[in-house]
């Protein structure tokens, strides 16, 4: 079988290699700080019993799974604790396959690049939606291009890489076409905490046995490195997630949960509107300094990204590379999220540097 690699991995290799200062906006990696909740719960961890050193349990610590079912109003048994996002995308996408509705992962376009990579390698086919210029997913389409063949439908929302934010009568739709097939709306909510535009809504808020909500503190807490997420699963398709989640991971970090949970209890709302603030900021710095350049640009509603398009300069790979080495800003080729973005370059608004970056953006383009 033949895997789908993501470019993240050679963008990153090739901009390390490079010979000259290179700004990184590539990976989503927060350059903020963590809460301050969560530094204190490692240090709390270190002075634990032996015992607290040993494995979790599998679907994750009590307490944890309790807080997240708290605040989303769901039981704890639905909630499996995973290794980041990525694994409870792959754990949901692969009970939407077991279940023999059909073969078939209905994805937008542009896309997420392991969404389909995640589908190859669970055996399953891609077919894919396309977005408007804005990236708003038309449920019309959606049902269009559903079938008996459709096991899931998979959406990233605040989204990577368009900063789309679907509004709450998109996301009903969605699980209504769901139900009519008998598949599985498989909802990647990891971005919810920068919406920039009060209009997220999570798929959460429609009752249904046919949806997956997926998520992780790599983003809101700025704890990539900790892979600590989640599933929310239907009370149906809880036991078998767990049986794959153990067989595959065992378990989870578990002083990696422990901080996350000690976090979840003391930090107030004003810790991650600071960081949309900033993120506010960056966004305008960098759009302001596309616009002189005379790009076209994308202006998010929510996730930390901005695709841009330069006339002659399609977002492909060796476009990329060119533009680590002449340019020193490293982006991602829009050719990474598929057809509808081939001409586009996306960029990463984690990093201090993104006014040096606009500024090297547009001297390049000039």
């Amino acid at each position: 079988m033949d895997y789908e690699t993501p470019l993240f991995f050679h963008v990153m290799e090739y901009a390390d290699a490079a010979d000259r200062d290179v700004i990184d906006m590539v990976s989503g990696n927060p350059d903020w700080e963590p809460p301050e909740a969560l530094r204190e719960g490692l240090r709390e961890y270190a002075d634990l019993e032996p015992d607290r050193f040993q494995y979790a349990p599998s679907a994750g610590l009590r307490e944890l799974r309790a807080e997240i079912a708290a605040r989303r109003g769901v039981d704890a048994e639905q909630v499996v604790v995973t290794n980041g996002a990525g694994e409870a995308n792959y754990l949901s996408m692969a009970r939407a396959l077991e279940r023999n509705r059909g073969n078939e992962i209905l994805l937008t376009d542009p896309v997420y690049p392991y969404y389909p990579g995640k589908t190859t390698m669970l055996g399953g086919a891609q077919r894919f939606v396309a977005t408007d210029d804005e990236g708003q997913l038309d449920p019309t389409a959606v049902r269009a291009a559903a079938s008996d063949e459709t096991a899931a439908i998979v959406v990233n929302t605040p989204n990577n890489p368009t900063g789309a934010v679907y509004p709450a009568e998109t996301m009903r739709e969605l699980v209504a076409i769901a139900e009519e097939h008998d598949a599985i709306l498989i909802s990647d909510e990891v971005y919810d905490h920068y919406d920039l535009s009060g209009e997220f809504a999570s798929a959460l808020e429609t009752d249904s046995a046919h949806r997956i909500v997926t998520n992780a503190f790599s983003k809101s807490m700025a704890i990539t490195g900790f892979r600590v997420g989640y599933a929310i699963f239907p009370p149906e398709l809880v036991s078998d997630a767990r049986s794959r989640h153990m067989l595959v991971n065992v378990a989870t970090t578990r002083p990696g949960q422990y901080a996350v949970l000690q976090a979840l209890r003391e930090t107030g709302p004003d810790y991650y509107e600071r960081n949309r603030k900033r993120l506010r900021k960056r966004v305008e710095t960098f759009t302001d300094a596309l616009e002189a350049a005379g790009a076209e640009y994308t202006t998010p509603s929510g996730s930390f990204y901005v695709m841009a398009r330069f006339e002659g300069y399609p977002g492909t790979l060796a476009n990329v590379e060119r533009l680590i080495d002449e340019a020193g800003v490293a982006g991602m080729p829009g050719e990474a999220f598929g057809d509808s973005r081939r001409e586009w370059l996306r960029f990463a608004l984690v990093t201090p540097r993104v006014e040096e970056a606009a500024e090297r953006l547009a001297a390049y383009f000039d």
